[in-house]
């Protein structure tokens, strides 16, 4: 289990870092989505470990955004107190990079959203295809033995998801 979880970590974070945005939440849904395989299916046969894994990390991944936007609603509703150390810092006040931006956030932030949302609408072997080729860069042949298919198998569904998610996602 070590070995598996030491070959997947910079992969996975690599995942959850360009999801969420920030290395140090990535790293904890990381490790949580970790904690989990290990203490919930390490008993399951080592061929079953990664799709698990990534599974667990999906919807970890999803969960922190859903508690991020009803943080943001909250917020929104309540604002910000006036005795907020924040808006006297001037680091917090500070121009971060154009990522960093609440108009650019916001704009990936719901990329994400329309991606996911079409990517969940996709069926199941699809969906695998698209998150195993294109999410975590496997070559055709590891993705074949990941889902239990041919290489032409995993080809004909990553085809049929792109072209299903381009019908729905148009120019995004």
């Amino acid at each position: 289990m070590d070995a598996f979880l030491a070959g997947i970590e910079r992969r996975a974070y690599q995942m959850a870092r360009y999801a969420i945005g920030d290395p140090d939440e990535a790293l904890d849904l990381v490790q949580d989505a970790m904690i989990k395989l290990v203490t919930s299916y390490s008993e399951k046969p080592e061929a079953e470990w990664q799709p698990l894994f990534f599974r667990i990390l999906k919807n970890r991944i999803i969960d922190h955004q859903r508690r991020g936007n009803v943080r943001r609603k909250v917020m929104a509703v309540f604002g910000r107190r006036s005795d907020d150390e924040d808006e006297y810092d001037p680091v917090a006040l500070a121009p971060g990079a154009e990522s960093d931006q609440p108009d650019r956030q916001v704009g990936i932030a719901e990329n994400i959203e329309l991606l996911e949302v079409a990517v969940g609408k996709l069926p199941e072997r699809q969906q695998q295809a698209f998150m195993l080729r294109t999410v975590q860069e496997f070559n055709v042949a590891s993705t074949a033995e990941i889902m239990g298919c041919s290489e032409g198998s995993v080809k004909t569904h990553l085809s049929r998801a792109l072209q299903k998610l381009r019908e729905q996602l148009g120019d995004y």
